[in-house]
């Protein structure tokens, strides 16, 4: 192991020896290319794509995951893939190590792939320094004479070569146990299901962001403006405040105002690491995601509740699908639709639906139920139901954050199913075609903030109160007394769609 991990260390092209290693079958992934919208609503990608994923089986029951989301090229991501595999599977873990032992080979393995990287474009830089000294200071490159232009072109070159980063986020199993490290804004998210069929999602870390208070507070202990770091917002290009490789930002912060203070480097690639959580008897599902997933949902819907919106979408094709390849895909597909039919709307959010980035999701299974198993089949998103996610909204205030579906209602639709604007409320602005059939309740959870939550209905209180163990006694037309309040959804529901047809939506 340890020959063969000095010879793949010392070789200038290590893209093939993950090859021999076997690929995980317990799980799925989906992406699509990034793209921008005409004025005719085509879309149209802005450049290739540059995210990646990684999905290994190693030995001793470990598993290896993740889902790079590059910029400026793909050189960081391809790069990652491969040097943090090799940091990884090649016997720097067995199943003697514990949650410390492992937190710190992972924070060992993400600083070497950092450091590795920025050596080996050292001698491209180099070079490219060497070119500009050449060329006169402050000239446009296409104001060159005619005898620079060579050098000019030769500088765009190398600058490709070495520009770029990428952020990350990693899934590790190893005991049994849960392991993510995070470096920028990708996201994970683990769902649990209980016996009596409840899904609570979790979302493991915060995005690393100047919204994030952490990352403000680490920023400001290097005599930075916390404050004028958030009203930026973009930090070179980007929002991450971690991030791997990115040598303008590593190498240039000095020279850069918003920067210019600091003690050491700002932007690091050090990760955000969690973990070991128990899977001993767990259901559900893990999914990773490139930011491209959830900020185009957010972008459509709202931010408050993408995640939740998310997991009920997966739990959705996993009634329907039969591979975790083909649920990924469709989740993907469906968030870009959703996208796509918000901004083509015209309404609200129409706006924020311009354009989105690159999309990659995958999902690792923990004995989730495929194919029709899960729950009734005839209204799923794939089908032209759309999901109304009723529960508490997703807040990102805590480290670690629980929320949950609390209910989720696919309504059917005729045809193909067109989405529109989606601000604060859950309710669409654009109608789906009513059928006879009845709003069906197809996910449940309860909400684990540690805050205090609201619900949907007005009077604070989703489902009404029963006393005891007093029995139901059934109207005149034989029918009982609700459990679920449904009164807010219809209100909600009826006033989006006065000017369809004259039916108001209501309980039966």
């Amino acid at each position: 192991m340890a020959v063969q991990r000095r010879r793949l260390m010392q070789t200038d092209q290590p893209q093939s020896w993950t090859d021999d290693l076997p690929l995980c079958r317990l799980c799925g992934v989906g992406s699509a290319v990034n793209c921008v919208y005409g004025a005719d609503g085509k879309a149209v990608a802005e450049h290739p794509y540059e995210d990646g994923y990684m999905r290994f089986q190693g030995e001793n029951g470990c598993f290896l995951y993740g889902v790079f989301n590059g910029y400026d090229g793909s050189q960081v991501v391809n790069f990652m893939s491969q040097r943090l595999s090799a940091e990884l599977l090649l016997g720097q873990l067995n199943a003697s190590h514990s949650d410390a032992d492992v937190r710190r080979v992972l924070l060992q393995a993400f600083d070497v792939v950092e450091k590795s990287f920025l050596e080996s474009i050292d001698d491209a830089l180099a070079e490219r320094a060497n070119l500009l000294s050449q060329l006169p200071e402050g000239v446009p490159f296409h104001q060159l004479p005619q005898q620079l232009q060579q050098i000019a072109e030769r500088v765009s070159v190398v600058e490709q070569e070495v520009s770029g980063g990428a952020t990350a986020v990693v899934a590790l199993i190893l005991n049994n146990k849960l392991y993510i490290a995070n470096v920028g804004t990708n996201r994970a998210l683990i769902c649990k299901s209980s016996s009596d069929g409840q899904n609570q999602v979790t979302q493991i870390g915060m995005d690393h962001t100047a919204e994030n208070e952490d990352e403000l507070f680490r920023l400001a202990q290097l005599g930075l403006d916390g404050a004028r770091i958030k009203q930026a917002g973009l930090i070179g290009g980007q929002n991450s405040t971690r991030r791997i490789g990115d040598y303008r930002v590593k190498y240039g912060y000095s020279d850069m105002d918003l920067f210019s203070a600091s003690k050491s480097k700002p932007i690091i690639a050090e990760p955000e690491i969690h973990g070991g959580h128990s899977l001993d008897g767990v259901t559900g599902f893990l999914l990773l995601m490139s930011d491209g997933l959830y900020k185009a949902l957010e972008a459509a819907h709202g931010p408050e509740q993408a995640n939740q919106e998310l997991v009920a979408t997966v739990a959705a094709e996993c009634a329907q699908q039969t591979s975790l390849d083909a649920v990924a895909q469709a989740v993907v597909e469906r968030v870009c639709r959703l996208h796509h039919d918000t901004f083509a709307s015209g309404r609200e959010r129409a706006k924020e639906c311009q354009r989105h980035e690159d999309m990659t999701l995958l999902i690792r299974n923990f004995n989730y139920p495929l194919g029709g198993e899960a729950c009734d089949p005839a209204l799923t998103p794939t089908q032209g139901g759309r999901l109304y996610p009723v529960s508490v909204p997703y807040s990102s205030n805590q480290s670690t954050s629980k929320t949950s579906v609390t209910l989720s209602l696919v309504m059917p639709s005729q045809g193909p199913m067109t989405n529109g604007s989606h601000t604060s409320s859950t309710v669409d602005e654009t109608t789906p075609t009513l059928t006879n059939q009845s709003p069906t309740a197809t996910l449940q959870s309860t909400n684990t903030h540690t805050q205090s939550s609201s619900s949907s209905s007005g009077d604070g209180s989703l489902f009404r109160h029963r006393g005891g163990s007093h029995a139901l006694q059934p109207d005149e037309n034989g029918r009982v007394e609700a459990y679920v309040d449904f009164t807010s959804f219809y209100r909600l529901w009826s006033s989006q769609h006065q000017d369809s047809a004259a039916t108001v939506l209501g309980p039966l």
